[in-house]
């Protein structure tokens, strides 16, 4: 089972109708005895760094996901998910993250014309070929996104893909048992159902 984390933020209701649509064994967690039952753990997430850190500490879920991580177990994060994943963020100064990833979060800075958040439809260009999400999904698909902050990882060879939106950045990453996606695969049709099915099939061999 994949235990998707409520911690009181989240697209949880999009996030669970995809994976019932892909008949995919997955429920929704609320305590963090639950992710004992789990073969993977997704963190989703919609809204501001510094409000997801402080529920995630609420809820008692920052040293158990960082447990998780640490014994190799997978985990797939998506959005705020993906940001939380870090150290620290440029839209809540003095927050610390999750700090799974070293690097930061930084918010776009853009010429006039390029609307902040980015909304909508853009490509993924796979830095990471080999990383299994990309199982059966062609290069440069089109995922959806909406966002006003990028992740900026220290070591660059964690970035599965890029997306350019008046720059190039690091829209999902991938490091050991460990995926991430600034695009929400459940928003995406069938290239981020494909992505689900994708995790699911890597957790059982991770």
């Amino acid at each position: 089972m994949i235990g998707i984390i409520d911690y009181g933020m989240g697209n949880l209701g999009s996030v669970t109708n995809a994976f019932r649509f892909l008949g995919l064994d997955a429920k929704i967690i609320v305590r963090k005895e639950e992710m004992e039952q789990c073969k993977a753990v997704l963190l989703p997430g919609v809204g501001a760094f510094g409000d997801c850190m402080s529920h995630l500490e609420e809820h008692d879920f920052v040293d158990a996901i960082r447990c998780w991580v640490q014994a190799g177990k997978p985990m797939m994060g998506i959005c705020l998910g993906l940001q939380a994943l870090f150290g620290s963020s440029e839209e809540a100064p003095g927050v610390v993250g999750l700090n799974i990833l070293p690097g930061t979060v930084k918010r776009f800075d853009l010429p006039r014309e390029l609307k902040v958040p980015q909304i909508g439809w853009n490509r993924v260009r796979q830095a990471r070929p080999d990383c299994p999400m990309f199982q059966n999904i062609e290069d440069s698909s089109f995922f959806y996104l909406v966002h006003s902050y990028y992740v900026s990882p220290e070591d660059m060879s964690v970035a599965a893909g890029c997306t350019e939106y008046g720059i190039e950045y690091c829209s999902c990453v991938w490091k050991d048992n460990v995926f991430a996606t600034q695009f929400h695969p459940e928003k995406s049709q069938a290239a981020g159902l494909q992505m689900l099915r994708n995790f699911n099939a890597w957790a059982t061999t991770v």
